[in-house]
């Protein structure tokens, strides 16, 4: 009677005396693999896992092959079919699975690219609106103080500190107004009655509230309307787009210079333009006009005049919002915003 021990010792003697030989002819295969992925490292996951999941079973093969001297018994030809079936079934899983975990991983990366770009957006909106809100509040708690304090007794004077007051009164609720509109538009709260609106009247009447303001600077406001037409939208929202691209013109155009708007259609978008003479953005900063807080290197220090620099921000969630699209490109001796509604049908 044979002991089971003796052929099970066979067996393993005869796994290690041929493992050599199998690792001498399999070795240079996994080095050619390593070899082709760091060369595809720049190239699709796909490809990747592909070249993964081929060099062991070629391996596997080129061993097989190697130690039975590359002759074809019954037992090395079910082991070839075996490797192929391996192969045809490993390949196309590899390669749906590459392109399951490439979109994840391209989806994961833009979230957090768009995370870091909405926390450093936050950082800045608080910075610049503690710097804008301190301004104002600490020129009303002094003329205030010196109100009270009776250091300002004529009534000329009086009535100089109670407008300056009023003055900067409005100007802290114009930007709690605008960083309200700014939260209902990033939170997808903003809710607008939809109807047909006649675009040429809401620019008129923005243009009627900013003459004023454009007479008190000195600066010339010229409107153009070739065309008449009418978008489905929110009067009060468009009214805001073209009241914050007009007075954001006005503020950065000089005495003298002219704010040139103009109303018109293409295709099926109503097309509205804002000019200014602000003398240009530069290249690596016209990409953040539309960025909040961001005034440009220019105007660094709030003027009198300026917001919170959130106008622009507000307009391009409204235009959005319509369904539209705005832009801003260097035009002649500023830049030119222009702004795309969908027609209503």
């Amino acid at each position: 009677m044979i002991e089971p021990k003796e052929p099970m010792a066979d067996i393993l003697g005869h796994l290690l005396h041929i493992l050599p030989f199998a690792l001498a002819f399999a070795l240079p295969v996994i080095a050619l693999g390593a070899v082709l992925l760091f060369l595809l490292r720049n190239r699709s996951m796909g490809t990747a896992l592909t070249v993964l999941v081929l060099i062991p079973v070629l391996a596997t093969l080129v061993g097989v092959l190697g130690i039975s001297g590359f002759m074809f018994t019954p037992t090395i030809t079910t082991m070839l079919l075996v490797c192929l079936m391996v192969a045809l079934v490993t390949v196309p899983v590899a390669i749906v699975l590459a392109r399951v975990i490439g979109r994840r991983s391209v989806w994961e990366r833009e979230l957090r690219d768009k995370e870091r770009a909405a926390e450093s957006a936050r950082r800045e909106l608080v910075a610049w609106i503690s710097h804008d809100l301190r301004s104002p509040l600490a020129g009303i708690r002094a003329m205030a103080e010196a109100l009270a304090d009776g250091m300002v007794a004529e009534p000329g004077e009086v009535t100089d500190y109670a407008e300056r007051i009023s003055t900067e009164a409005q100007r802290l609720s114009g930007m709690v107004d605008d960083l309200f509109e700014l939260s209902r538009i990033t939170a997808g709260a903003l809710r607008l009655s939809m109807a047909e609106v006649p675009l040429h009247d809401v620019v008129s009447d923005a243009l009627s509230a900013q003459t004023p303001i454009a007479q008190g600077k000195q600066v010339r406001v010229r409107a153009e309307a070739r065309a008449t037409p009418v978008v489905l939208g929110s009067d009060p929202e468009l009214a805001r787009i073209v009241r914050n691209l007009v007075s954001n013109a006005i503020r950065h155009t000089p005495p003298d210079g002219t704010v040139a708007v103009e109303l018109g259609v293409e295709r099926a978008d109503a097309v509205l333009t804002v000019d200014d003479g602000c003398g240009g953005i530069p290249d690596e900063e016209i990409g953040r006009v539309f960025d909040v807080a961001f005034r440009g290197s220019t105007a660094r220090t709030p003027g009198a005049d300026s917001g919170g620099g959130l106008g622009l921000a507000i307009a391009k969630g409204l235009v959005e919002a319509h369904h539209g699209h705005i832009g801003v490109r260097n035009h002649g001796p500023g830049c030119r915003f222009e702004v795309r509604l969908p027609l209503s049908r």
